[in-house]
Order: structure tokens, then sequence, then C-alpha cells
């Protein structure tokens, strides 16, 4: 949770804590939590604590129970495109890598929210011709049609009910026979097994079951990129992400608004040509060590 180090210290007694470390013991006499993907905020985890405020570092939300939340007058709150653009990048480096050439044209996005929508923009600057779909924001067109027109498909909706292995046998089945499944949004938006069944090219950032992930998946012919939950791993994605929960919580806790710490500047960025391979490499080789490796990623 970079930035934040001291900026609180005159208001609140700050403890930094690794993922793992956030146990019901730990948790118990917090007022509030400030988090990322890995700490799952639920019963098992803020029953009987002090906790009434919880902001998480990310776009996603999955990782909270927002239901016990609201039932436990536990306030939440995201942090809604803060990375957009990281992730945007991410896809832009898939598009134009050398490897993907001669896919054909036709981008399909599926979820056209802040990432999805730049995504769009992104790929049409590159001369695709985009599929839009976006049922509840009534936008673009079926499923079917994406599956049936599309040569690359990328999703970018948030993980739900509604979303849960959207890419589906069913959805594959329809789509071309050699279309490109990107997801960089959330693990369990692609069912895995279905995907690996299917034939299909692949890139993969989530997964299901992070971070024990399927080395199956993983080390396919067909995963062209794949890599460790890092799409979103940005100096600019980073820090708008600790900004947005810091105003959060100083507006509830009714203290003056703060600005966290950006008197530095990166040495160096983890965005030279062909790093995208290189990182994939690294998780092929080694998928068990999914964990370590995206604590060791160098922020683009």
């Amino acid at each position: 949770m970079p930035f934040l180090e001291g900026v609180l210290d005159q208001y609140a007694l700050v403890e930094f804590l690794e993922p793992e470390e956030f146990t019901p013991a730990r948790v118990k006499d917090a007022d509030a939590l400030i988090i990322r993907t890995r700490t799952r905020c639920d019963r098992a985890l803020l029953e009987g604590s002090k906790v009434r405020f919880i902001a998480t570092a990310t776009i996603g939300f999955d990782h909270i129970d927002t239901a016990y939340c609201q039932a436990n007058n536990i306030y939440w709150t995201n942090s809604p495109g803060c990375n957009s653009q990281a992730v945007c990048d991410y896809i832009e480096d898939v598009l134009t890598s050398p490897l993907q050439r001669g896919l054909g044209g036709v981008l399909g996005v599926i979820g056209v929210g802040h990432v999805g929508a730049l995504v769009a923009k992104m790929a049409e600057d590159h001369g695709y011709k985009v599929l839009l779909n976006d049922p509840p924001k009534g936008i673009g067109v079926s499923l079917d049609e994406i599956a049936k027109e599309c040569d690359i498909i990328t999703f970018h909706t948030p993980l739900d009910s509604a979303t849960y292995h959207l890419c589906s046998a069913t959805f594959l089945q329809k789509c071309k026979p050699n279309a490109l499944i990107i997801n960089a949004a959330r693990g369990g938006i692609v069912d895995e097994k279905a995907l690996l069944k299917s034939g299909h090219p692949y890139v993969l950032d989530c997964w299901e079951n992070e971070p024990q992930i399927n080395p199956l998946v993983c080390q396919s012919d067909k995963a062209v990129f794949t890599s460790y939950h890092i799409a979103g791993y940005s100096w600019e994605g980073k820090m708008n992400a600790s900004s947005m929960c810091l105003d959060a919580f100083c507006r509830f806790f009714g203290i003056p608004v703060l600005s966290i710490q950006k008197n530095f500047v990166p040495l160096h960025g983890d965005s030279e040509q062909g790093w995208l391979k290189r990182i994939s490499d690294e998780l092929k080789t080694h998928p068990e060590q999914f964990e370590q490796l995206r604590k060791q990623y160098i922020l683009r």
C-alpha cells in the first residue's frame, strides 16, 4: 500500500500488514482497514471487531462481503477507475505484440466501464473494428454476436453471480475457432477448464483460485501470455488508488483532507520492450510462485 506511510500518523495509529497478517486477532481493535484483493473481508474476519470503515485500493470489490458490511453498519468503498489506464496499456501491449499479428481486425469488449471504454478507444485508434457488450448499461450487441464476429475478445466486467463463468463452454463453442480470449479483469469470469478444452488461444492475467493457479492452464501451448494479476500495476494506478482510499478515510472520520506522499521519482519501471513475454515465461516456468512473483513485480 504505497504512498501512505506517515500520512495519517497525527490522526491514527497505523499498522502496515502483509495480506496473510489480516487475521481476526489482528483486526479486532481496528476502526478502519485499507486493503487490496488478497484480504477477504467477511464475517470470518470482521465478526466481533470494531471495524466500521473499509477501503479497497482496487476497482473490483468481490473480496468484500458487502451484504455483511451493510447488515453490520460497516461502510465500505472501492477505487473505481484507479488503474484503468494501466490495464488498457496492458491490453495494448498484447494487441501490438508481434505474436498477435494476423489475428484479424474485430475486437469484442465485454464490460464497458472505466477500463472497457479506454480499451475500446485504444483499439479503434489501432485500426480495430470494435464491438461492445454491456447489457446492464444498455450498450452494444449480444454475447452471441460478439462470439460470432470477433477475432479477439477481452473481458472487463466485475465478478459477481451474473458474470461468474461468463466465458463458458457454451460461449466458447460459439466463438471463431482461433479467437483470442483475454481476461485482465477477475479470475472466475473465464471458465479456465472450458477454455483449456476449447483450444482457443488466450491471455490470462487473472486466474481462478489465485494464488494457487492451475499449472495446466498456465503452461498450455495455447497460453499466448500469462501474468500474475499485474495488468493494473503501475505507479500511476497505485498512486490513484492510495489517494482515493485516503480521501474516503478523511471524509468518513471527519478529518482534514490529506495528500499522499508524491515526493519521489521511480528509478525505473517494467516497461522495456518484451516485458510481457519475459514475465509470461517466468510464470510458465514457476506457476507455484505466483504470489512471490507478484510481490516482486517492478511497477510499470
